[in-house]
């Protein structure tokens, strides 16, 4: 049998397990599954396809296939048949009872005896070639009218059914795919009876895939009460136990005995576990799970021994009791554990479904300090980290927060920069339009003092209402607040609001709140609308100190990001949202900048709790790091490294669908590969990255019919279809993702925050000490920021670079929720190197505060790349940003880079226009100018966003620059497709073109 080599790691047990069957001598009634070995087009004859051999005579045919198909409603789809011998579609074809188990096909066998092709799911590829959708061909009648008449409906079969046909096994129905009958479930259900459920015990290799029907192997097994298996020492061995429901069972439950082998040595029950009820979450808290099933289902529980390493050899016997609704059945587990040790509790073997232990994982979830940021340090009512300070009141809220970069960000200094103008404060206004007053508050008391983590408490208490604070901050400025508001009594109000005062200097800029990155609005007023809008905060701030806040409740879930949003939005928080009638106002005055977010009129019950949580993240998150910038030029494609060294790149990105990393955020496949690529990397001075995120998985993962065992856990609900390989095995009930055509990768979209979070970060711990991956690509981001920072410290672990950059299309749009990028992800930004935000980000038409706040990433400590349409060089070196080769023909980098370092400009300090610091300017308000300042010389950029061709004259401050004026030189070096070489002085005009402009070395 052929194996595609895109396929052979996942398929090659279920080959093997074939090959075994095929080799035995089979019962009469057992239908032979093999591999077409990819020998047809399964775009208009399907996946599947049964060989029929003709030995009657005459010019009917007729065949009676017993396909024990899983799909609904097969009556209405196609049947085609092919001669074998010539290829050729046969047009007189007549169908009968077409069911489930088996149909009747009649047809012209046009070359006499011998083979014929039934192809019983043909479909047709629609929809767009990355959102494939598999629309199956409907039943058509092309028949003969004499050919018709002659057809006999009750003659004999004159066919004999050879085998049932995958177009390669990893498409295969066998065995897990294959329906019981309708009469075998009856007889299985009548010779159980008195029982509420059946437990049938299954091995790891055969994930068990239907919920509504049994499988065909279980009946010729019957029902078992023993699974045994063989493990290695300190391997973690998965198993399965199928609970089939003979009436609706609302609490399904498993419980393991101690495994004891005859020496009296033990396994504990300990170590034994069933993944569907029991866990840990990805914050780390714990997992627990009620499972129902519906009378006539199947519920895979997936469970798992963890084998000791310790343990003596030989075989242990222990019991698994299912429990469900006061019944029980208990299932003999016998182990055998051989006398061998196995190599990384044999996670290295992920198809022997090893891995499902990392969904428990706890790695990296101690809050330990990342690098650059320091440890959190309190004194008094302060708070302390890197470049930042808070100050709290004693009601727990901020009564001033600080930061202390310089203009120009590459610098923390000790002249602070007030972000708040006054105290943030909640106000609660009753019926008759007065703020209810006469708190009492019991201080601040903190409740956790550690290097990444500072918790505290406050209770405020008033007549009518009591509100307690918990709160904490962590070292790299994050907030996060619960405000738990009890009603002391019934109570009406006409409003409860939050104010955020905010120093006008910094406030200068605005992101978020359907308001696109700029500069912040003089006034503004906005209304929840989750239906349609991802939107529940903003960013409000300046280059060098701003504030992020995002408004939520006690049932906050993460939604779906990208375009999927719509699919899963925010839910309306009770409290800040009341039924739509909250909002936020934004209005400036001389002093202050007020932030309030209302929630307006509502009554409260003697009792009732309504949670105000919040969260901020006080920018910049750290200084910038132009260096990082000028030292790592990224190359963005799979080519060889010889290749790549010769652009003068020097970070790989390895995106999905090439030969190391095929499958889109599974890179465990090719993962030989992937190391002998990056080794040599190496040894040339390369790093390499690769592309893995976990808002869509791949159906190549070995793991996936297990995690929709979870439910909705891991996978989306949704209303099913795609591609068809999705439709034919998983069935329904899930939204389809990205689709590769190439190499037919179909992924499956994340639900958001779940164990899968835990797997991620084990894998990507093994993918960095063993395969040596310098970092990782994230397009988008589908979870939150605790699970980044344990990516950033497996990733950063004994002394990897551990580089993240994360690319972003524009998701200001209908489908995505008008939400900024730069907003939605600003949570992770404290663990990116670089930002890539790309696709319909438009850098013709955008200003320079758009630039600089939703696409640089300066005002957050970062730098970034381009990527529509190439970008614009020009505009983009004013911000230290090029394109990334060899994403555009529009723009090739390496020009730039060259001057890069023919210049020198590593160890150059950057000074954007933004800073007040900025020793060049132009005669044109509307022509900026950036300067990268090095003892002795500089380079400026200068780029220009006026409307038409334009003349400008450098204002240069000499002292400030650090150059003798009378001995300078000012020149502009060729560089391709960019500037052609200039020599200007001080006093000349420039001519600068419109949406274009210079880059000029001083010396």
């Amino acid at each position: 049998m052929k194996l595609n080599s895109h396929n052979k790691p996942i398929l090659s047990l279920i080959l093997i397990m074939c090959l075994c069957i095929f080799s035995i001598p089979l019962a009469a009634q057992q239908i032979k599954y093999t591999d077409g070995n990819d020998s047809w087009n399964s775009n208009q004859l399907g996946n599947h396809r049964a060989v029929v051999q003709f030995s009657g005579k005459g010019n009917v045919a007729k065949t009676t296939i017993e396909w024990r198909r899983r799909d609904e409603n097969p009556d209405l789809k196609r049947i085609i048949v092919q001669d074998a011998k010539t290829g050729a579609t046969i047009l007189n074809v007549k169908t009968e009872n077409i069911n489930r188990e088996n149909g009747t096909i009649f047809f012209e066998p046009i070359s006499g005896n011998g083979n014929y092709y039934v192809y019983f799911m043909p479909y047709i590829d629609e929809g767009t070639a990355n959102y494939l959708k598999g629309v199956y061909a409907k039943p058509e009648n092309k028949a003969d009218a004499q050919w018709l008449a002659k057809v006999k409906t009750n003659m004999a079969d004159n066919c004999t059914l050879t085998e049932i046909q995958s177009i390669n096994a990893f498409n295969s129905f066998y065995p897990m795919d294959v329906i019981a009958t309708a009469a075998e479930t009856k007889d299985i259900i009548a010779k159980n009876s008195g029982n509420s459920f059946l437990v049938f015990p299954e091995d790891r290799i055969y994930s068990i895939r239907m919920k509504n029907d049994l499988p065909q192997r279980w009946i010729q097994k019957g029902v078992q009460n023993t699974f045994s298996d063989t493990a290695l020492k300190g391997e973690y061995l998965a198993f399965q136990l199928g609970v089939y429901a003979l009436q609706d069972l609302s609490s399904v439950k498993i419980s393991f005995s101690d495994l004891k082998n005859s020496n009296g040595e033990t396994i504990s029950s300990k170590n034994i576990s069933c993944i569907n009820t029991d866990g840990v979450k990805y914050d780390g808290s714990v997992f627990a799970s009620t499972v129902s099933v519906a009378k006539g289902k199947v519920q895979a529980m997936w469970c798992g021994v963890d084998v000791p390493q310790t343990a003596a050899a030989g075989t242990y016997t222990g019991k698994a009791t299912v429990t469900a609704d006061g019944k029980s059945t208990a299932i003999t587990l016998q182990i055998t554990v051989k006398n061998e040790v196995t190599k990384n509790g044999g996670i290295d073997s992920p198809e022997k479904m090893t891995r499902l232990k990392w969904l428990n994982s706890t790695l990296a979830q101690e809050n330990t300090v990342i690098a650059p940021y320091t440890p959190l340090v309190v004194k008094d009512a302060e708070v302390s980290l890197l470049g930042r300070k808070v100050v709290l009141g004693s009601d727990g809220f901020p009564s001033q927060i600080q930061t202390f970069f310089t203009p120009e960000m590459t610098t923390i200094t000790t002249k602070a920069n007030d972000i708040l103008s006054a105290p943030f404060a909640f106000h609660f206004v009753d019926a008759s339009g007065k703020e209810v007053a006469q708190w009492k508050n019991t201080g601040l008391k903190f409740t956790k003092k550690e290097a990444g983590t500072v918790a505290w408490e406050s209770t405020s208490t008033s007549k009518s209402v009591q509100m307690d604070v918990n709160a904490s901050i962590e070292f790299d400025g994050f907030l996060h607040y619960t405000v738990k508001v009890t009603a002391l009594e019934d109570v009406t109000f006409n409003d409860i609001n939050f104010q955020m005062p905010i120093q006008p200097t910094s406030a200068k800029y605005m992101m978020g709140l359907g308001q696109k990155g700029g500069d912040r609005p003089a006034t503004f007023d906005w209304k929840w609308d989750v239906a349609h809008k991802n939107q529940d905060g903003a960013w409000i701030g300046s280059v060098n100190s701003g504030l992020q806040f995002s408004f939520r409740d006690e049932k906050y879930s993460r939604p779906l990001n990208t375009n999927f949003y719509l699919q899963k939005p925010l839910l309306l928080p009770t409290s800040w949202g009341n039924e739509n009638k909250g909002g936020i106002t934004i209005t400036p005055n001389q002093k202050s900048v007020l932030v309030n977010a209302y929630s307006g009129a509502r009554s409260m019950k003697k009792g009732d709790v309504l949670y105000y949580n919040f969260t901020l993240l006080i920018t910049p998150f750290h200084k910038i790091d132009t260096d990082f910038q000028w030292d790592n030029k990224f190359y963005h494609k799979y080519s060889p490294i010889d290749t790549i060294v010769k652009t003068g790149a020097t970070v790989i990105n390895i995106h999905h669908a090439n030969a190391i990393n095929p499958y889109i955020n599974y890179p465990f496949i090719e993962f030989k590969k992937m190391k002998t690529y990056i080794d040599e990397a190496h040894e040339k001075g390369l790093k390499v990255k690769i592309y893995n995120t976990v808002r869509e998985v791949s159906n190549k993962a070995y793991e996936t019919f297990a995690l929709k065992s979870l439910g909705h856990e891991i996978y989306s609900p949704g209303k099913g279809g795609g591609f068809s390989w999705l439709q034919e095995h998983v069935g329904d009930d899930y939204i389809p993702a990205w689709f590769v055509p190439e190499i037919k990768d179909a992924a499956i979209v994340n639900s958001g925050m779940n164990r899968w979070h835990n797997y991620y970060v084990e894998g990507m711990n093994w993918l960095t000490q063993n395969v040596g991956i310098d970092g990782i690509y994230l397009d988008d981001v589908a979870f939150d920021r605790i699970t980044m920072k344990r990516i950033k410290r497996v990733l950063t672990k004994d002394g990897h670079p551990g580089i993240i950059d994360l690319h972003s299309a524009n998701q200001y749009n209908k489908s995505d929720g008008f939400n900024n990028s730069a907003n939605l992800y600003m949570e992770h930004f404290p663990y990116i190197n670089k930002l890539w935000f790309g696709e319909y980000f438009d850098y013709e038409k955008g200003q320079p505060d758009f630039f600089l706040t939703e696409v640089s990433g300066i005002p957050f400590g970062l730098m970034g790349e381009m990527l529509q349409d190439g970008g614009n060089p020009w505009r983009g070196m004013v911000y230290g940003m090029t394109n990334r080769l060899p994403w555009s023909d529009n723009a090739d980098p390496r020009e730039i880079w060259k001057l890069w370092d023919s210049f020198g400009i590593k160890g150059s300090e950057m000074i954007g226009y933004w800073s007040e610091n900025c020793p060049v300017k132009t005669s044109n308000a509307k022509v900026l100018a950036t300067v990268y300042k090095k003892n002795g010389t500089a380079l400026i950029s200068i780029a220009s966003w006026a409307d038409t061709d334009v003349k400008v004259k450098l204002n240069i401050d000499w002292k400030k620059l650090g150059i003798n004026p009378a001995k300078a030189t000012i020149t502009a070096p060729a560089v391709t497709n960019f500037q052609p070489a200039q020599t200007f002085t001080a006093n000349d005009e420039i001519p600068v073109s419109k949406g274009k402009g210079w880059l000029l070395i001083v010396k």
